[in-house]
């Protein structure tokens, strides 16, 4: 068995942005030499998320969208404790609603994705730079 992590620096360059990170998954997987097994992707932030979805302009900005809005309805009938903080309960409880990471098989030396499937860092408290972790294990 071979485990290989590899970790990625991403400058995210809004508030709340999808940034698709397909490409560098794609190529941390052809680097870890694994034909077959399962790659996690992952981030170490409680205010960032990783999902899967479709790199469509208008999706990408519909997710951006409810990462912005999707919690509006509870942040208006009372405020969230955490915001006396540092004002980003918003980010940090989104980010448990989508998730820290995605586990994608691995075949063929390549993360097995759907045609329209790509792989999204989403900033939910940005700009900043963030830590994509990558972690492949197989054969």
């Amino acid at each position: 068995m071979l485990v290989t992590t590899k970790r990625i620096q991403i400058r995210t360059a809004a508030a709340i942005e999808a940034h698709d990170v397909t490409g560098a998954v794609r190529g941390a997987v052809r680097d870890a030499g694994v034909e077959n097994g399962v790659v996690c992707i992952s981030v170490p932030h409680t205010t960032c998320a990783v999902c899967i979805n479709e790199n469509e302009v208008g999706l990408r900005s519909d997710l951006e969208r409810l990462a912005r809005e999707l919690l509006n309805p509870l942040a208006t009938s009372a405020p969230f404790a955490h915001d006396r903080v540092d004002d980003n309960a918003r980010a940090h409880l989104t980010a448990v609603l989508l998730g820290n990471s995605v586990t994608v098989p691995v075949q063929g030396a390549a993360p097995v994705l759907g045609t329209w499937q790509s792989v999204f860092l989403v900033e939910l408290d940005g700009p900043r730079t963030r830590e994509l972790h990558v972690q492949v294990l197989g054969a």
